[in-house]
Formats: structure tokens, sequence, C-alpha cells
């Protein structure tokens, strides 16, 4: 058993650094390998790889089954990753147009203008209301009703402004 090999056992949990040492030399590669099969760029592998079994000596007081630490540090490898790519996606720039002129329409302001055509007159007036800035305090104030009843109705005209677009992308022509 590789466990035993390393002085780990049930009857000996205690994982040295020497151990920890060793396990990493034999194991790293394993680590790579269960990132790429998940799906991980093959330059980032190793130095997530690594990240992970740093982190995992530093946290090794959290290993409940020292015989699982190999699995442990999978299991980190692959959060790290997920971190990573959470992150990357936040940072990542927006791109100016190819020609580098912003246009001129606001396309934004005309699909919201759409959607609310399609709204229901209260529902649009609620809507309105919070685009604007109204919060539910100041328009429950306002109409002498529970600031909850105003998120309700909040919630109503959103979900009756989705069915409405969503009933009139249904209804649209096909081009032949």
């Amino acid at each position: 058993m590789q466990e035993e090999r390393y002085g780990v056992t049930p009857a000996n949990p205690m994982i040295t650094r020497d151990s920890y040492g060793e396990i990493y030399q034999e194991s790293k590669d394993r680590t790579i390998r269960f990132l790429l099969s998940r799906g991980v760029p093959r330059a980032m592998a190793p130095d997530i790889a690594q990240s992970a079994w740093l982190r995992g000596w530093e946290r090794l007081s959290q290993l409940r089954d020292e015989r699982m630490l190999v699995t442990w540090i999978n299991t980190i490898a692959l959060n790290q990753y997920r971190r990573t790519i959470r992150t990357e996606r936040l940072q990542q720039v927006i791109q100016e147009p190819i020609h580098g002129k912003t246009p001129s329409m606001n396309l934004a302001a005309i699909d919201v203008a759409k959607v609310m055509h399609l709204c229901r007159p209260p529902d649009r007036a609620l809507l309105q209301a919070q685009m604007a800035g109204v919060t539910a305090k100041e328009m429950a104030q306002a109409q002498g009703v529970t600031e909850t009843s105003i998120r309700l109705r909040f919630f109503r005209a959103r979900r009756s402004a989705r069915e409405a677009l969503e009933g009139s992308r249904l209804r649209r022509p096909v081009a032949a």
C-alpha cells in the first residue's frame, strides 16, 4: 500500500514534511493528468497542480483522512482552476469594434423601448420607475403599501415583460 510506504497508516496518521515531499514527487504527475482530463489547458496544468500541492501543505490540518491525500489535492487543484477561470473572465477587456468607432445609436435603449412597448401599462410604469432608480421603499411610502408588496409587483412586472418578449419572439415571421 502506497500510504504505508510513506509512514502514513491509520495507526500513524501524521504526515511529515519529508513524506509529503515524497508523495508530491510521485503524485504530481497524477494531479497534472487529472487536470488535463478535466479540460485544463496543457500550459496551465503544471502550475495549477504545483499551486494545489502547496495549498494542500498549508492546509494539511484540514485533511480528515490522510489516505485520501492525493484525491484531496486533486480537488484543491480543480477548485483552483475554476477560481482562475472566474477571475480571468472578470478581467477580460472589452474589445473595441473593429472599425475603431463606437456606434452612434444606443441599441440597448432601442431594445428596452421594444420590451416596454410589449408590457401592460401598469407594469411599464413600475419597470420605468425601477430603471429610473426609484427604490421599493420609496415607492411603498408614496403608495402607502408595504415594501414587500412593491417588490412582489416588481417581480411580477419583470416576469410579465419576459413572457411578453418571449411570446413576441415566437410570433416573429420566418424569413423565406
